[in-house]
């Protein structure tokens, strides 16, 4: 007898111990009950510069006769940039390369070809005329053209995104919790993957117009870019 209720009032404590932590460990479930949603939001920004790249190109049989010609071509087409206060201008690359001809499985070097790339940005409805001057002061090759949005209107596009997503989250939310029968209460949780900075809107080739009527000249179209973004909410209920 004396060994039971020894054993008793050990057990006891602990009994009461485990029953103390009950409430609380019951309210940490019931908070931890959250659902997680991912809202996406997109937003549509015209693109109003116009990305250049292009070069002058010679070939001779003097290495040195061929890079001194490509040089001079080349500063007459950055005068002329400069002159049209065009942005961003800069030499997007130099090369010097051997020209071989093979016959009777021999190689043989017939000359060199030198090549001066150039790279600049410019409003949209400027860039057909100052890309036939270009080619008129000596640039040989047209290598991309490219349609782009200002930095200011980038920006801005990314904040709308990015509170089209939250509501886009908050909307899906609402939707499934009314559907189980549940209310949301409050955000416990926040994720936010950073706009995308849009891709440029790439030209083809077959993307110049000509009109005969007005000179011949280059007509560049610019188009429209899209921003997303993507907005995680953990909302308790």
């Amino acid at each position: 007898m004396t060994l039971a209720k020894s054993w008793l009032s050990m057990a006891l404590p602990v009994f009461f111990t485990l029953g103390s932590i009950s409430p609380s460990w019951a309210a940490e479930q019931q908070h931890a009950r959250t659902l997680s949603v991912t809202g996406r939001g997109t937003t549509s920004i015209s693109a109003t510069l116009t990305q250049v790249r292009l070069a002058v190109e010679v070939s001779g049989k003097n290495s040195n006769d061929v890079q001194k010609e490509a040089a001079q071509r080349s500063s007459k087409v950055i005068q002329l940039l400069r002159s049209k206060k065009v942005d961003k201008l800069q030499t997007a690359g130099i090369s010097l390369s051997p020209i071989y001809n093979y016959e009777n499985n021999k190689q043989k070097l017939t000359g060199y070809n030198a090549t001066n790339s150039l790279s600049f940005r410019l409003p949209v409805a400027q860039a057909g005329a100052v890309i036939d001057a270009a080619v008129q002061a000596g640039a040989t090759r047209i290598d991309s053209v490219s349609s782009i949005a200002s930095e200011e209107a980038v920006a801005t596009a990314q904040t709308q995104a990015l509170q089209l997503a939250t509501k886009d989250a908050q909307r899906q939310a609402q939707s499934v919790l009314s559907a189980l029968g549940f209310q949301p209460k409050e955000v416990v949780g926040i994720q936010i993957n950073d706009a995308a900075r849009p891709n440029p809107v790439m030209m083809e080739s077959g993307a110049f117009a000509r009109d005969t009527r007005k000179m011949a000249t280059t007509e560049v179209v610019g188009g429209e870019q899209e921003v997303q973004a993507n907005v995680t909410l953990q909302i308790s209920y």
